[in-house]
């Protein structure tokens, strides 16, 4: 009851016309059902359960953060919700999650017309230089779009687009997340950091500057998977918790944990911990909340 009411807080009615975002995905990057998994987390397959997305509808432009391996039916969703056919991307870094989904732009599916593709320098040469995504360049299928570090980009006159470099494991690219500044509100998105304290950011200070800020959720605690967490460094709930705990709870209410691994057990509603953590005034991201920008 409580996640429902939480969700019915924050849906609004949209139209075709407005600023809203959508959250499109909650999900680590290889989703659930999780590849080789036979636990109780991945033994049913549940409605939208998506990777990690949001998308932005501003009046007659659709932006779309992440393109994951379920862009197809988060696409479709947000034109389900009014939004325009054309689109935007804005990705954050080179792991699977976070761009796979380009390969339905390709030649073999839409053989999309020039979709822009908002990319730092590094992520930018990892697609132009290998394949298959460097066909989907050279076909024009999309046009990168060169982004730099805390540099806006201006969408419209009301929306604009900031990355924010942040610590992460970066084999193939930079990793970034974004402020999205609305006509009046703002959102901070970062799906991925290691660890908030490696970061030369405060992020509690972010926090205090916007009005939703979608965070890292990927575990919940130590032990949550069978090998080393030191391979995929992500802060745990628990540990953004302690770091947030003595936040007033007007600034709690802002946090909405997101990018959970198919192990966390905060994507049941029903887990203790979970509970206790929205009694605090924290919040969990969930497939089609909206939220006004404007």
């Amino acid at each position: 009851m409580k996640t429902f009411y939480a969700l019915a807080m924050f849906i609004v009615v949209l139209a075709a016309k407005g600023q809203t975002l959508v959250v499109l995905g909650t999900l680590q990057d290889a989703g659930s059902p999780h590849m080789d998994c036979t636990k109780n987390c991945c033994a049913i397959e549940r409605l939208n359960d998506y990777v990690v997305s949001l998308g932005v509808i501003d009046d007659d432009n659709m932006y779309v953060f992440e393109a994951t391996p379920d862009f197809v039916a988060q696409t479709n969703y947000l034109r389900s919700l009014g939004a325009a056919e054309r689109y935007s991307i804005f990705l954050t870094h080179a792991h699977m999650g976070h761009y796979a989904g380009l390969i339905h732009l390709g030649r073999e599916a839409a053989n999309s017309d020039r979709v822009p593709v908002y990319a730092m320098p590094r992520m930018h040469q990892f697609l132009r230089t290998n394949g298959p995504w460097n066909q989907l360049i050279r076909l024009e299928n999309i046009v990168i779009q060169p982004l730099q570090n805390e540099t806006p980009v201006g969408l419209s006159d009301r929306l604009k687009v900031t990355p924010l470099l942040v610590p992460h494991r970066d084999e193939y690219s930079e990793t970034v997340g974004y402020h999205i500044q609305g006509k009046s509100k703002s959102a901070l998105f970062i799906p991925d950091i290691d660890k908030w304290e490696l970061w030369e950011k405060d992020i509690i200070s972010i926090i205090s500057s916007v009005d939703y800020a979608f965070l890292d959720a990927t575990f919940f605690a130590e032990g949550e998977i069978p090998r080393p967490m030191a391979e995929v460094p992500h802060p745990f709930v628990v540990e953004s918790v302690d770091m947030f705990n003595n936040l007033p709870e007007s600034e709690k209410n802002k946090i909405y944990f997101i990018h959970l691994n198919h192990s966390n057990p905060a994507r049941d509603v029903e887990f203790s911990g979970r509970k206790q953590l929205e009694k605090d005034g924290y919040r969990f991201a969930s497939f089609g909340m909206q939220f006004p920008l404007d």
